[in-house]
């Protein structure tokens, strides 16, 4: 029996060379590579006990719930920005595209004479629907510019970001449309209903809902294998028979169809239909991705990440604001955050194996 010689003439072993990096700091950064969702779970749990020990009402049963309910918004838009990173891509225009979808379908359902389209009076489920649609047809816009002319995600979605702006100005006039002149359904995001101490509304639970589908659909189908190959590597993924550009033309489409479902959420969340809601969505949502630990390059990364990137977000803000800081503090912590997860994504990149 022989065996193989691992040694060179100096007696070093060269099977050594190959051996995973040992060290409880390596060991961390495989860890955080193969479970990205753990560096925000760590962070937010931090934050709690942190804000709790500043101010115990950040734990009542009031403050969780109304938490929750704040985090709707871009909890919920950070599910397509997510599918968009994790092929490599980025979209800018997704606000816009959420408060266009949104003020088609508010001034659809207000009756004629309140909107500022020729179109009212419609059926408050049919107004939804081709809100929705509205948005589904502009997020396979942004997915067809890429595809089809090979452009940079960030300058399509950029341009469309003006574009749809610009849209959103010119067929609805900045008129907020309030509450009592929309239909009850149009509203409906917004009821709560009580959980023990706790208020839930029907929109978070839509939210939660969404997470569940798209996780799933990540971890447990061909789309979602496609998804991460496409942004990990496109060109092998191409080279193993994937259609990248089939790919990338669904993400879009598919998050502009969770767009129109958020302006809907909206709707019920601030309880009227308004072209300047949320002015800061567009950051927001790609801070909550990249903190919940969705690398920038694509091709890793979670929902659950990003459900607590997005709680994170607005757990830093509230708890801030409990604790008396100005506004000033709350952008700067959350602007700290992004930089640390962008510098920890850059770290767990270089994990060997």
């Amino acid at each position: 029996m022989t065996t193989t010689a691992t040694a060179d003439a100096n007696g070093v072993d060269l099977a050594g060379e190959f051996d995973p990096p040992g060290g409880l700091l390596a060991g961390v950064q495989r860890t955080l590579h193969k479970y990205p969702y753990l560096s925000p779970l760590a962070v937010l749990i931090m934050a709690m006990i942190i804000f709790t020990l500043l101010n115990e009402r950040f734990i009542f049963a009031g403050n969780l719930s109304l938490m929750t309910q704040q985090t709707v918004i871009i909890g919920t838009l950070a599910i397509a920005q997510t599918l968009i990173i994790l092929t490599a891509g980025i979209d800018l225009s997704i606000g816009a595209v959420m408060v266009f979808g949104q003020m088609m379908m508010a001034n659809l359902a207000v009756s004629a004479t309140a909107s500022n389209v020729t179109l009212g009076g419609w059926p408050a489920p049919a107004a939804i629907l081709v809100g929705i649609l509205i948005s589904t047809l502009a997020g396979a816009a942004n997915g067809l510019l890429i595809v089809r002319f090979n452009l940079p995600p960030f300058i399509v979605t950029l341009g469309t970001l003006s574009v749809f702006t610009a849209l959103t100005l010119i067929f609805f006039k900045a008129r907020t449309i309030q509450g009592p002149e929309l239909p009850n359904m149009m509203t409906w995001m917004g009821n709560t209903f009580e959980v023990g101490p706790f208020d839930v509304a029907v929109g978070v639970l839509l939210m939660f809902a969404l997470y569940g589908i798209f996780a799933y659909i990540l971890r447990n189908t061909a789309w979602g294998t496609h998804i991460y190959a496409v942004g990990d590597d496109p060109d092998a993924a191409e080279l193993s028979g994937i259609s990248t550009g089939r790919v990338l033309l669904g993400v879009y489409t598919v998050s502009g169809l969770i767009m129109g479902i958020a302006g809907w959420i909206t709707i019920g969340r601030v309880g009227s239909a308004s072209p300047n809601v949320a002015p800061e969505i567009n950051l927001d949502s790609i801070t909550a991705v990249v903190i919940g630990g969705t690398s920038l390059f694509g091709g890793r990364g979670t929902m659950a990440g990003t459900l607590l990137g997005a709680l994170l977000v607005t757990v830093v803000k509230n708890g801030l604001s409990l604790a008396g800081l100005d506004q000033a503090y709350r952008v700067l912590a959350i602007g700290l955050l992004v930089i640390a997860a962008v510098a920890l994504d850059q770290w767990i990149r270089k994990v060997k194996a």
